[in-house]
Formats: structure tokens, C-alpha cells, sequence
């Protein structure tokens, strides 16, 4: 069985070359910086780093920030090299199907829906949680608790919107579906955001983020950062999804800040943004890796900051009972006297960059199926276009019902960190296949090398190794399950319809059906 069967290098290069439609070289370095700002900076920000603070790190969550933005640096590296080699729009399925093979190319385009799919609903999560503090801000009202929470949570708090509702548990959570429906139809009309929109977008949020480094730094309270670490002793917290032992090996101590670590990952993802855009960089051996590092650090460096002022505002067992996906808003509100007005704007600001965020993952969720789908790898019906907007419309239906089962019934956290297990075991592929690349074909031009890649790759792989065990067995076990389900999907279905195995070799940018085309 042809299990490292490859795509061929010239059939990639020939898709592109051959088009009118082929992308232009015209990113700079500074554009590409910005590209990757605008990709980082999302929901993980301002929804995982309370997660993050509460339930593992304290205060301390500024050191898992810089161990998390240490694994994508490394990993950052070695897909600069990839994307060096094979400049061709599209994400990490398309040049490991061309250098790695196709079995390995499957198992990182099925692990990308724990990235894109159950990103998006995770950021739907949160901003379910935004959108009821924007109705109640604003108009004074809110979603009954039941019908904008999972099944297995329920209201503990006695004080905020649902203090009279203590012990409901949730139902559904409807304005999470909701969004997703509505930015399901926008991507089938093929609806985008012009790049004027997306650059307000990204200022906005950097912006947001700023005033409250800015703002908020004299309300920190250094109480709240002391002890740093959270010791063993700390009495256990009740939540709306359960009791938060931090006795427990993982939620306290240095242990405690590598789990907080894979949590505020989250926050990083979208950085391979960058590498994805290698075709349309002006010159990729120099300005690639300036992209993805630069602006790593400048989010890493705002991450510090960012997590140092909300845990000095507010004691972070606050975020598990009282702030929850909001933690931002109640800090805000609670504890920056005369900022209320702060508080308003930054609900409305993150409802409308969290809506951009859900967008962009499920058009890549489409877009990555659509490629597999064309490989053969997957049904046709994830590549078939709408006869009149030309989008992959029933794709898009497809991963509404499927995002939707966890955006409307499973809880933030469990969806949150399935989507960071899930990008971390990419990352390790991504690593160890440029060490692998480098035995196999050392003669493959490289316009990018991954400098020291002997030191390089094996610290990338095993910063998102240690990551992804403390991730606990939970965790471990919905991955292997999901990876389970992959295999099966592959052995039973992809051997056999296959493309590039049985020599089938579609016309690239074809007028009528226009395959190996974004």
C-alpha cells in the first residue's frame, strides 16, 4: 500500500503558473507582519487567558504565554521552510501531501478540523457570551441562562445577570448557533471582507488591547499577583461545569503554568497565516520567517502585558465564577472605576473581531475539504460548487450542522482545548517533517533553511510534546479518538478513490470546474 505516496512539486507549481488568476508577489515584509497581528489577535486573548489564570496558572499565566509563543517560534521556522519550498497558496495538507506524502498529509488535513471547525466554535462560544453582556449593557436585557449554555453547565454565581437563576442548568446555546448560521450564509454568497474592512478589524483589536494595558495598569491590585504561582493548598473553587481542585498535578505550581501553556495557545493560533501566504510574498527566502517572528513577538510582548494587567485586576478565581468567557467586561466593570465606558466598547469591539475570527475558520475549514475533496481523499460533495455564487455551499451546510453540535452543547473549555491538542500535534508533524526532508531529499531548493534545524525541530516538536501531556488523558483520549476516526475514513474511503494513487490527474483551473483552485 502506497502510504507516502507524494503529489507532484510541478503539478502544485503548474496549478499556479498556468492561471490568469494566480496570486501576485506584492506582500512585503510589513504586510506580512500585519497579516499575521490580524490572524494571532482574536478570541484566545480575551476569552483563554482567564481560562488559562483560573483553572492552572494564576497569576503566572504570563510564563505560559512565553512558553506557548516558544513552540510556535520554533514550529513558525520550519514552516517558513516549507512554504519557501512549495510558495503555493493553502495550508499545511497541501506541501506535506508534496513532500511528506499522502497518509501524512491526511492525518494533518483531518487534524485541521480540530483547528479550524472547533475553532470556530469556540469563538462562537465566547462570543455568545460577549453578545449577552452587549443586550445587557445596552438594553438592559439578557438570554435566559438555559438557552446560552451547554447542557453541562449550570448558573452557580449569586450576583451579575443570572444571580436569580442559581442552579439552572443550560439547554442549548442558541446565540452561538446562531452566529454560525449567519456567517454560513455570508460565506455561500461568497460575501468577504475587503481588506480595508479586515485592516479596522485588526487595528481596532490592537487598539482594544492597548487602552486596557494602558488604562488598567493603575487599577492593578498586587495582591492579586502574590502568590504568582498557584500553590497546592488553594481551596477548590465550585464552577458552572464542576469543581476546580487545584490540589490536582496540573493546576498549580510550574506544572499548573505548562498546562496554562496549552491552554493560551489557543491565542496563537493562526499564525501559519503567514506561511500560507508565501505566494504572494515579494520575496519569501528573506521576508517569511521576518513575518511569522515579528509578529509573534509583538503579540507575545502585548500577551505579557495584557494577562499581567487583567490578573492584577481582578483575583482569578474571579474568571471562573463570575467573568467565565466574559472575564475582560466584568474586570473592566468591576474593578476600573469610571472606565465603564471602556467596558461597552470593548464588548462590541471583540463581538465584531470574534465574528471576523469564525469567518476566516470556516471558509479555511471549507477551503482545506475542498482541496482534499478534489485529491480524492474525501467525498465529492465537499468540493461541489453553488451553480450561481460558485462556493462550496454544501460543504459549508455540512460544517454548520457540524460546528454547530459543539458551539450549541459542549462547554468552551473542552472545546477550546480539543482545538489546541489538535493544532499542537500538527505543529509536531510540521517540525519533525523538515527533519525528515532534510535525510530524504537534501538536494529539494530551499530558498528558506530552518537555521539549525538539528536543534531547531526537535525543540519545536518537544515544547508541543509537553504541551500536549499536560493536556491530561481527557484530552489525549479525544484526540486518539479523532484520529481513530480519521484512519478508518482513510483505510476505508481515501485509498480507494485516491487521485494521485490511481494516476488520476485533474486539468488545473479549469473554466468550468475549477479544481486546485482557492
Amino acid at each position: 500500500m502506497k502510504l507516502f505516496i507524494k503529489k507532484p512539486i510541478k503539478q502544485l507549481m503548474a496549478a499556479s503558473a498556468e492561471t490568469e488568476h494566480s496570486l501576485k508577489r506584492t506582500l512585503g515584509v510589513t504586510s506580512l507582519i500585519a497579516l499575521g497581528i490580524g490572524a494571532i489577535i482574536g478570541a484566545g486573548i480575551f476569552v483563554r487567558t482567564a481560562a488559562a489564570a483560573g483553572h492552572h496558572a494564576g497569576p503566572a499565566v504570563t510564563i505560559s504565554f512565553l512558553i506557548a509563543a516558544a513552540g510556535c517560534a520554533l514550529a513558525g521556522l520550519c514552516y517558513a521552510e516549507f512554504a519557501s519550498m512549495i510558495p503555493i497558496a493553502g495550508s499545511a495538507y497541501t506541501y506535506s501531501y508534496a513532500t511528506m506524502g499522502e497518509f501524512i498529509a491526511w492525518i494533518i488535513g483531518w487534524d485541521l478540523v480540530l483547528e479550524y471547525a472547533l475553532g470556530a466554535a469556540t469563538v462562537s462560544i465566547g462570543w455568545a457570551q460577549y453578545f449577552n453582556e452587549f443586550l445587557d449593557t445596552f438594553f438592559n436585557v439578557h438570554i435566559p441562562f438555559q438557552w446560552c449554555h451547554s447542557p453541562f453547565e449550570k448558573a452557580i454565581s449569586t450576583t451579575g445577570m443570572y444571580a436569580d437563576q442559581v442552579g439552572i442548568h443550560g439547554i442549548v446555546n442558541l446565540p452561538a448557533i446562531a452566529i454560525v448560521f449567519l456567517l454560513t450564509l455570508l460565506l455561500i454568497k461568497g460575501t468577504a471582507e475587503s481588506a480595508v474592512v479586515n485592516n479596522i478589524i485588526v487595528i481596532v483589536k490592537v487598539a482594544i488591547v492597548l487602552m486596557i494595558i494602558g488604562l488598567g495598569w493603575q487599577f492593578i491590585n498586587p495582591a492579586n499577583h502574590t502568590p504568582y504561582m498557584i500553590p497546592a493548598d488553594k481551596p477548590p473553587v465550585h464552577t458552572s461545569t464542576g469543581i476546580v481542585d487545584y490540589s490536582s498535578m496540573f493546576n498549580h505550581g510550574w506544572l499548573g503554568v505548562l498546562r496554562g501553556a496549552s491552554v493560551v495557545f489557543f491565542a496563537f493560533i493562526g499564525f501559519d497565516a503567514v506561511s500560507t501566504a508565501a505566494q504572494e510574498a515579494k520575496n519569501p527566502q528573506r521576508d517569511m520567517p521576518k513575518g511569522i517572528l515579528i509578529s509573534l513577538a509583538f503579540c507575545t510582548i502585548l500577551y505579557i502585558l495584557f494577562s499581567h494587567v487583567l490578573t492584577g485586576l481582578a483575583p482569578y478565581t474571579d474568571f471562573l465564577i463570575n467573568g467565565k468567557e466574559a472575564s475582560v467586561t466584568y474586570a473592566i466593570k468591576t474593578f476600573m472605576t469610571g472606565y465603564g465606558w471602556l467596558g461597552k466598547l470593548v464588548t462590541v469591539a471583540i463581538l465584531a473581531g470574534f465574528s471576523s475570527v469564525i469567518l476566516v475558520m470556516l471558509m479555511g475549514q471549507t477551503r482545506v475539504f475542498y482541496t482534499m475533496s478534489n485529491d480524492g481523499l474525501i467525498p465529492k460533495v465537499f468540493s461541489e460548487l453553488h451553480p450561481k455564487f460558485r462556493t462550496p455551499y454544501k460543504s459549508q451546510w455540512l460544517f454548520f450542522g457540524f460546528v454547530s453540535i459543539f458551539a450549541g452543547f459542549i462547554p468552551d473549555s473542552v472545546v477550546g482545548d480539543m482545538v489546541s491538542i489538535g493544532t499542537l500535534f500538527a505543529f509536531v508533524l510540521v517540525c519533525l517533517g523538515i527533519m525528515i526532508l532534510r535525510k530524504t531529499d537534501p538536494e529539494l531548493e530551499r530558498p528558506f533553511r530552518t537555521p539549525a534545524y538539528m536543534i531547531v525541530c526537535p525543540l519545536g516538536a518537544l515544547i508541543c510534546l509537553c504541551m500536549i501531556a499536560s493536556e491530561g488523558w481527557e484530552n489525549w483520549a479525544r484526540l486518539f479518538g479523532w484520529l481513530a476516526i480519521g484512519f478508518i475514513i482513510y483505510f476505508g474511503y481515501s485509498v480507494k478513490h485516491s487521485h494521485v494513487r490511481h494516476g488520476k490527474v485533474e486539468k488545473p483551473n479549469d473554466p468550468i470546474n475549477p479544481k486546485y483552485v482557492e
